[in-house]
């Protein structure tokens, strides 16, 4: 993965925040807000690019993965105060995000909810789930949007994920798009992932019974009506787990906001092109 340099910072109400940084401190800063199940690793396959473009990725691990401490009734909106406390650390005054999956409504929400953020990259993400069509083709709340308590959605997330995340370590065996199946078998790649996996799965499936929690109801912490800076919807049209309408119906709610999709890109193999597609943004 490279060198990078990595921290945990302790917020007010005693929660550990861990994060990492790969890049050139010259560099503009990008807030990497991972998917879920994801980790603060998740740019660290892309990092050598951003460095070359200029760019350097901090990715973030949020409440429940990798070093940071699970935070129970969590929200979207409430996750921003944990991405300014890492920017405030490492001196970023302003800077640009990107959210890859269920990570894309949280980059959207730091966005709208903070002047600093100079460009935003939705990349095959989640839409708003007030969006009822939209609510009705998506499988990845796996049943735990309606489940009665946390309780229950921890145990319908321990199902989905299996025994020791095998679902995650064995993501290869899930229907993927040909140019995904191509990205897990690169060496680069595959090294990274391994890597990450663990990070995942550091507190079991709390970090994403959480995500799953929070995006249920849909976007109603923050309010992408709010957002100034530009913003591009990134999807993939053979992604297999992210259809490409949450794309499309992302471009209406966030104003000015540019749709582009990449014909046979999938739900990972996306994240290939967020390097240049971050540059073309900045340098509007």
């Amino acid at each position: 993965m490279g060198t990078f340099e990595e921290g945990i910072l302790t917020m007010p109400d005693g929660r550990r925040v861990g994060f990492a940084d790969f890049g050139d401190v010259g560099g503009t800063p990008v807030i990497w807000c991972h998917g879920g199940p994801g980790c603060r690793l998740e740019g660290a396959p892309f990092a050598a690019d951003a460095r070359r473009a200029g760019l350097r990725l901090v990715g973030i691990d949020r409440p429940g993965y990798g070093r940071s401490t699970p935070q129970p009734g969590r929200t979207i909106a409430g996750w921003v105060d944990d991405a300014l406390a890492v920017a405030d650390e490492l001196g970023l005054d302003t800077f640009a995000t990107v959210g890859a999956s269920t990570g894309g409504a949280y980059a959207l929400a730091l966005a709208a909810r903070s002047p600093r953020v100079i460009g935003a990259v939705a990349c095959c993400a989640v839409t708003d789930m007030r969006w009822v069509e939209g609510r009705a083709i998506t499988a990845a709340n796996d049943g735990i949007w309606d489940a009665p308590s946390r309780e229950a959605a921890l145990g319908i997330a321990e199902a989905v994920l299996g025994p020791d995340g095998a679902a995650v370590r064995n993501v290869g065996a899930a229907p993927l798009a040909a140019a995904d199946r191509a990205l897990l078998t690169d060496p680069t790649y595959a090294r990274c992932w391994e890597a990450m996996v663990p990070e995942m799965l550091a507190h079991g499936v709390a970090g994403y019974a959480d995500d799953r929690i929070a995006d249920g109801g849909g976007w109603t912490t923050f309010d992408v009506r709010r957002i100034r800076c530009p913003v591009v919807v990134l999807h993939g049209t053979a992604d297999t787990m992210v259809a490409v309408a949450h794309a499309r119906h992302t471009q209406t709610l966030v104003p000015h906001a540019s749709l582009d999709l990449r014909d046979g890109l999938g739900h990972i193999s996306i994240a290939t092109v967020v390097v240049p597609v971050l540059d073309r943004l900045l340098a509007r």
